[in-house]
């Protein structure tokens, strides 16, 4: 891509961006659009134009996001999103502290040199202006390489230094979410896996009381046995399903009565496949007779789960935190393989799948992420924040051999495919002195990320228009209308690697084309603008792993990191610069040893609560039945409040051998 059309493209972007920042200035103003622009807001009961949102200044939200706090975020969308906020400013201030240096520094350097006019004059390849500003124009085995490999170093120390004070803070988040006074029914129970076979006599409930009663005489409450919900959910599913339909056809009714008889007209609907073919009935007849039909099935359903479909893994709960803590880290049998014990996740936020899903032979790329989510829930992964870290991991890995290195590759292997034919020996040094060709092109997907992405974000025009849509010809109840305008969450399976992604682009080519590094900067600094905004006023959190997502996250920097200090060895050994050999092999083992260091240092207190963190006092005396009930789940819960069928039914299960 020559300059001009860079250009070109780069005015396109910022201008699309424009359009859709006023666009958004204007809709969000708007009261009928509020529940788009501010529904958490909403959610939580507050007044959406609170803080001035209404003013006609089109940079007012930029205001209002650099005026939030941390402890703002926390309260409106949570630890987790703080987290995030200090991975962006983390990349920010690295990709800050490296190019004050590398920009002043390396772009004189390689603008004042002419490899770029020698190799245009052999006819080796074509080049463009840009390339005079990269590495690729220093002649190698020049003295110029030397500020090159000290701005290799200068870069790795930036990024251990802020690594290790971002680990640091987080800690210190994560400590004081946990030492709320605030009651999180999570943290009075702990998740019980690898239960032995049941003894004979004895029912798996009965077996899992008594093996903690004897352990933890004075503080455990009870047990909860995990049962395989498959067959209950899908009969809950349906039954919620026809709820939904008998109230917007009540509502489509109510309706009729306003604009036209008295009487009303009774919505109608065929009995066929999809309600275009077969009988044609009574609508709110046919939905009550529905009910009328699942509800006894699925309360048969329900007794059939709890009796036959239990799991070896249950829940045991107790009267205090500091005990549940203690549990969750401690080694409980002799045998290392059974009664493992870990932090419960959130209630009615497990997963537990006891099957693995159907998985499509063709899946397109928008899909992939709940592929992805799928394939974690069938590791066995219980809790759903788990499954989303896993999910963000295996994308990210994708999106790198995908976008990253398949692009790098690919773009060189294609355009010298002619010279490698002619000389076959020479396909590591074309390798080499081609990977600056792709700067223009990631320069340019940077830009297009930040601009247009971030523009598209902000703006949400896609989820206003679909938001009319349904209002205007499908919702007729409130259920209906909430669940059009609900946003979910940031959805961090997909967003931090796809922020990882060009962090890794930007890392990789900082000392080979400091030009990147601004566009960087202008991603995370944009983003971290556009999402404070999101964060505060859009998106609800769907879960709290109060920032298990940090060590993960460390860990793909970590690799980032490395790919980084790799790519600079080959390309510097390939610019015949002899002293990098030695000079840079140091790099990858420190960032190794740095990863180590950290892991010993902090990881634990993430995949562990400290008992000087579960000490602290609570605000209330913990309810223990309320907690133990919030961790039923919806489809075997019942709608009489007298009724203990859940305890009964594990209660009267036949004491014969194991339900393993």
């Amino acid at each position: 891509m020559d300059s001009s059309s860079f250009l070109t493209s780069l005015g396109t972007s910022f201008l699309i961006f424009v359009v859709l920042m006023l666009l958004f200035t204007w809709l969000s103003r708007k009261p009928g659009n509020s529940f788009l622009y501010y529904p958490n807001r909403i959610l939580k009961g507050l007044d959406p134009w609170d803080g001035g949102s209404r003013s006609r200044n089109p940079f007012a939200w930029i205001r209002e996001a650099f005026s939030s706090s941390e402890q703002d975020v926390i309260n409106m969308s949570g630890v987790d999103a703080a987290v995030y906020f200090v991975f962006l400013s983390t990349a920010l201030a690295i990709l800050v502290l490296s190019g004050l240096v590398l920009l002043p520094v390396l772009l004189p350097v390689a603008a004042t040199d002419d490899n770029v006019k020698i190799q245009k004059a052999k006819g080796n390849q074509t080049f463009s202006d840009i390339d005079k500003l990269l590495m690729g124009n220093v002649k190698g085995g020049s003295p110029r390489l030397w500020p090159f490999l000290i701005a290799t170093y200068w870069v790795s120390l930036v990024t251990y230094f802020l690594l290790w004070k971002a680990y640091v803070h987080v800690s210190g988040l994560r400590a004081n979410a946990l030492m709320s006074p605030e009651l999180k029914p999570e943290q009075f129970a702990v998740l019980v896996r690898d239960i032995p076979p049941v003894p004979e006599g004895q029912t798996r409930k009965e077996q899992v009381d008594s093996y903690f009663k004897s352990i933890y005489p004075e503080t455990f409450y009870r047990s909860m046995v995990v049962t395989n919900n498959k067959e209950v959910n899908k009969i809950y599913k349906e039954l919620e399903g026809y709820k939904k339909k008998l109230a917007h056809a009540e509502a489509v009714y109510d309706e009729s009565k306003k604009t036209g008889k008295p009487e009303g007209l009774r919505p109608a609907i065929r009995t066929g496949p999809f309600g275009i073919v077969g009988r044609k009935v009574d609508s709110i007849e046919h939905y009550n007779e529905k009910i009328k039909e699942l509800i006894p099935k699925l309360e048969a359903e329900q007794k059939v789960t709890l009796r036959e479909n239990q799991q070896a893994c249950a829940f045991a709960f107790f009267t205090n935190r500091v005990t549940a803590a203690s549990a969750a880290q401690s080694l409980h049998a002799q045998m290392v393989d059974t009664w493992t014990v870990m932090e419960a996740p959130e209630p009615l936020k497990t997963v537990l799948e006891a099957y693995l899903p159907q998985i499509a032979l063709i899946v397109f790329l928008e899909l992939l992420p709940k592929l992805l989510l799928a394939l974690s829930k069938a590791e066995g992964i219980p809790s759903v924040g788990h499954a989303e870290r896993a999910t963000s991991g295996k994308y990210f890995y994708f999106t790198m051999l995908n976008v990253f290195i398949g692009v790098t590759l690919g773009g060189t292997l294609f355009d010298t495919l002619k010279s490698i034919e002619k000389e076959p020996n020479s396909i590591v040094s074309l390798l080499a002195s081609s990977l600056p060709g792709n700067a223009t092109f990631f320069l340019t997907f940077v830009a297009l990320e930040f601009f247009v992405g971030y523009g598209l974000e902000l703006s949400r025009i896609v989820p206003l228009i679909i938001f009319h849509l349904k209002k205007k010809y499908l919702c007729k109840t409130e259920a209906e209308l909430k669940e059009a305008w609900f946003p979910g969450d940031l959805g961090y399976a997909t967003r931090i690697p796809g922020d990882m992604l060009v962090f890794t682009i930007v890392l990789c080519y900082s000392v080979i084309a400091p030009l990147i590094i601004p566009f960087g900067v202008v991603y995370f600094g944009l983003g971290w603008l556009v999402l404070r905004n999101q964060a505060l006023e859009v998106y609800a959190p769907s879960f709290e792993t109060y920032g298990r997502m940090w060590p993960h996250i460390h860990t793909r920097v970590i690799a980032a990191l490395i790919l980084y200090q790799v790519t600079m060895f080959g390309y510097f050994g390939v610019k015949k610069f002899s002293f990098s050999t030695v000079l840079l092999i140091p790099l990858p083992i420190l960032s190794l040893l740095f990863a180590y260091v950290c892991q010993k240092k902090f990881y634990r207190s993430f995949s562990d609560t400290a008992l000087e963190v579960a000490c602290r006092e609570l605000k209330e005396i913990p309810n223990m039945e309320r907690i133990y009930r919030s961790f039923i789940p919806p489809s075997l819960s019942s709608e009489k409040a007298d009724d203990d069928h859940f305890e009964d039914a594990l209660s009267q299960v036949p004491r014969v051998g194991s339900f393993a």
